[in-house]
């Protein structure tokens, strides 16, 4: 087997967390008087960090540096509130978990979201599984698509960042993938769409979790 281990995007790829992210933003324009977003809009505004999310959803007119941070804390403390009142598996998600765990494949998680909401939501989520690294956003690495997470994470599992597969849904995973050398793959379920995906270095694109079985086999 070429593949002997598996690096997760978390948002978009593992779990539908877009209701509850949407829902917490919105929440924190309304106090301010600002118009909040339907929900299928975030898929474009997520994906880079809690910092550019605010960043995206202020309107052009508004002082960004007068409000925002008042927005990243109360973005915060709103989704501390709601970060499980929507969120789910995306279906074939724990088929795919079992059969790679079966097939001996090693499993991390690497995300852009803050690491304390990234850990929570894992033991929350996905602690059945044996996830062997866990990372989210914070002080000590930059944020993807920037490799060195993703390389640090193969660093400790003492493998080659060859012999990771590298599924997540945006054109930031895909990035990252590309330029930590690991091969990247989309996913088609998540918050962005096949073009964006293939444009960013996707070598191939899946439309089920369970095809990520035959995957690792190639």
């Amino acid at each position: 087997m070429k593949f002997h281990a598996v690096l997760f995007d978390l948002d978009g790829t593992l779990l539908d967390t877009l209701q509850d992210i949407a829902d917490s933003m919105n929440e924190a324009l309304k106090k301010h008087g600002l118009p909040g977003y339907p929900a299928e809009s975030y898929k474009k505004f997520v994906g880079g960090g809690l910092e550019l999310l605010v960043r995206r959803v202020l309107p052009e007119h508004i002082d960004a540096d007068s409000l925002f941070r008042v927005l990243m804390e109360q973005m915060q403390n709103e989704y501390s509130t709601r970060w499980s009142v929507n969120t789910r598996l995306y279906p074939g998600i724990r088929r795919m978990l079992d059969g790679l765990t079966e097939q001996g494949l090693r499993l991390s998680i690497l995300s852009n979201k803050p690491d304390d909401f990234t850990q929570k939501i894992y033991a929350h989520y996905l602690s059945t599984w044996n996830f062997e690294i866990v990372l989210g956003a914070g002080a000590a690495l930059p944020r993807k698509p920037d490799p060195a997470a993703a390389l640090w994470i193969a660093d400790q599992m003492q493998l080659a960042p060859a012999e990771f597969v590298y599924l997540g849904d945006s054109s930031t995973d895909m990035k990252t993938a590309v330029a930590a050398g690991m091969r990247p793959i989309g996913a088609l379920w998540g918050f962005r769409d096949a073009d964006e995906l293939l444009e960013s270095g996707a070598e191939q694109l899946i439309a089920r979790p369970e095809e990520m079985l035959e995957v690792v086999k190639d």
